[in-house]
Formats: structure tokens, sequence, C-alpha cells
């Protein structure tokens, strides 16, 4: 079974017409996207678009041949002209199947927003997944479909869905996983190829035909990463956006809940908001059991608390305990940490502030801790396949 992406953009298009944001100024060329349709087989279509017809063309197509058309989400503006030939546009009710005279079979899917999704299934038993604009699959039961073949979904402004279909097993490893419906949320290029390999999909320019089966050489999701920042410099944000494809994932708060401090208190609030209401939240700093037990993938948000409790822990601030073994004793909790990163078979996003860039701490103590968060972060990014640096809300990949 063959799909041609006739367009592959949010249902206004990449660029928007007449937005000035940076997204669509640099959305030119292969960059460029038409609202998204698919032509399976050259017999269906998925979602008729203004100049449909045209983009089949150029993609060396026709539509001459389309015996069905189906539309997966409500469609603002005018009216969509129909092409002289193609059959009158609808939606099929949640949960009907069709079999149409070519051999492919159709479900539809119920999504928990506005629109419809379709199950598509060839001749040749390979299957098809197409999710609408902003819209995840809704109901699912685990063991209730294999691996679907290829899932054409709007990944990054729901990437949850991405999230419920693994977890009960609709996504395999074997999937290719293609965005759709891409917006100006995300700046084209290295950024989103980025966002998405983090997730396990991938983008392709408009017009592009993929044989649905096909083995596709996606990169693979790191199993450790570590993310660096300064203060507000949105590295916990990049960190939970790694894992929101992940059916589970246990967050791992090594700074407590601190009773009384009510920007603390705030600040908690905002992080818990923000995260998918899927995901577990253990409040420790006892890391290294977590990291030699199996299990869902872990987001240790950060190392730095980890590091303040572990120093209060062998006496650090005072210079006496200090150099009477507690400096000794400090070294071994962080290669005990830093050998099981090495040899967890978890999935891994750890969080940690960086440091010594700016200005000299005034104390004493305030210099001990810059420097052994610097040789934590350094020890800890040995250990990772992937390593970034966040500034200004920009992810700097510094490996893999």
């Amino acid at each position: 079974m063959d799909v041609t992406l006739l367009g592959t953009g949010a249902p206004a298009g990449l660029p928007r017409p007449d937005c000035p944001c940076a997204a669509c100024a640099t959305a030119l060329g292969q960059d460029a996207r038409a609202a998204t349709a698919v032509l399976v087989d050259g017999t269906l279509l998925l979602d008729l678009t203004p100049g449909a017809a045209f983009a089949a063309a150029r993609a060396g197509h026709s539509l001459g041949g389309v015996r069905q058309v189906l539309l997966s989400h409500p469609h603002d503006g005018p009216a969509v002209e129909v092409p002289a030939g193609l059959p009158q546009p609808g939606r099929v009710p949640d949960g009907r199947e069709l079999a149409l005279l070519t051999g492919h079979r159709v479900r539809a899917v119920a999504m928990d927003a506005p629109g419809t999704g379709y199950a598509v299934t060839g001749p040749d038993g390979q299957s098809l997944l197409y999710l609408p604009p902003g819209g995840a699959p809704a109901g699912l039961e685990e063991g209730g479909k294999e691996s679907y073949d290829m899932v054409l979904a709007d990944v990054v402004e729901r990437p949850d869905a991405l999230a419920r279909l693994r977890a009960v097993g609709a996504v395999g490893p074997t999937t290719d996983v293609v965005a759709v419906h891409l917006d100006h949320d995300v700046p084209p290029g290295a950024e989103l190829r980025r966002r998405l390999a983090a997730a396990g999909a991938r983008a392709v320019p408009d017009g592009t035909t993929l044989a649905v089966g096909a083995y596709e050489d996606v990169p693979d999701v790191p199993r450790r990463t570590l993310v660096l920042g300064g203060a507000r410099s949105g590295k916990s944000v990049e960190a939970e956006r790694r894992l929101e494809a992940f059916p589970q994932v246990l967050y791992v708060a090594t700074g407590g809940s601190r009773n009384g401090d009510t920007e603390w208190a705030s600040r908690v609030a905002t992080h818990r908001e923000r995260r998918p209401g899927s995901w577990r939240t253990a409040e420790t700093c006892d890391l290294v059991p977590l990291l030699k037990d199996d299990g869902p993938a872990l987001l240790i948000d950060c190392l730095s608390l980890w590091l303040t409790d572990a120093m209060d822990s062998v006496g650090a601030w005072d210079d006496a305990e200090w150099a009477d073994g507690g400096e000794r004793e400090l070294r071994a909790r962080v290669r005990e940490l830093t050998e099981a990163v090495r040899a967890t078979r978890r999935t891994v996003v750890a969080v940690s502030n960086e440091v010594g860039s700016g200005i000299v701490p005034a104390t004493a103590s305030g210099r001990r801790y810059r420097d052994e968060l610097g040789r934590l972060n350094a020890a800890f990014a040995a250990e990772c396949e992937q390593v970034l640096l966040v500034v200004a809300g920009q992810a700097l990949v510094l490996r893999g």
C-alpha cells in the first residue's frame, strides 16, 4: 500500500496567510506545506483540500482513480470545490467500517476532539492510521489492535496521542510515525526534525510517496539524556517535551514539598499542571534504586537539588567536616549515581543547572557547590547518549 502526502500542513497551511511570525517567515521551499491530504493507492483520498488535484499532478499522480473521499475534521472557511469526477466527500460515523471495491477496508476511529480518525487496511494486509489535526484516539483498549505499519498524526500538538497508541501496542518499534498537520508552533527545518526525532517520528515534504510497511531509519530516541540550562531557560519544558510521547513516565522530583515556602509551592504547581495526567510522581533523592529497577521512563528534575541533599548529608558546608571525610563521601555518592546511570536499562531524562559561567559566589560554600555541580554534570553527561544545553528556550545539542 502506497500513500502520497499531497499536503502535510495544518488546515490553514504553512506559512499561514498574512502571519508575520518567525516560523511562517522561514517556511519556504520544502518547508512550505499545504493543508494535509493523503492519497492512498490512488483510490482513496483522506481530506479534500484546495488545490488537491494540482498537488497530485505535481507528485506524478492523478485523482481520476479515486473512488472514496473521506473528511477527518470540520473544514473552516468557504466550501472546497470538488474536482470533476471525484465522489462527494463525506465523514464516516465512529466505529463504522467501509469495504471498498479496490480491496481496502476503512474503519472510522473515535477521537477525543472534533474529527474522525481512519484506520485503513490495504489489500495486502498492511495497515495505516490517519488522525485529524489536534485529535487523539478515544477509548483505546490494551491488546485491541496489532501495531499499525504507519501512523500519520499531529505529533507536535498531540504527542500524547502517540503515548496512548504505544500504551495499547497500536504503535510499536517498527511503526513508521510521520507528522502531519504541521503548523507554525515549531520553527521548520532542523528544530522540527529534532523535536520529532525525540518522539520517534519524522516529517517529509509535500508530494512524498511512502510505502506502508517499508523500513525507515528513524533515529532512535536516546535512552539517557541530560538537559542543562540556566534559571528559567526552559530546560524543564524541554525535558518534559522529550517524554510526552511515552506511554508511562515517572517524574522524580528531588526538591520535596518545602512546607511553608509559597514561592516553591507555586513553582511545583506550575510543573504539575504542565505534565500529562498519566505521569506518576515520586518525591525522592534516592535515585540509585530507581535507576537499577526496571520500569517506565524516568524524568529526574533536578540533579542540582539532588546534589544539595547529598552535600547536606555529608556536611559539605562545614570546612572541618568537608576535610574530614565529607569530600570523600560525596565523591563516592556521585560515583554510585553515575555507575547506576551507566548500567540502567530505563529511559532517563535528567535536568540540571549549568553553572560557573556567571558571577563567582561570594562564599566558600557557594563556590564549593558551584564546583561540585560542575563535576556532577560532567560525570553524568559522560554516561548519556545525548546532552542538551537550553538557552533562552532554544535547545543546543552538545552530544548525540
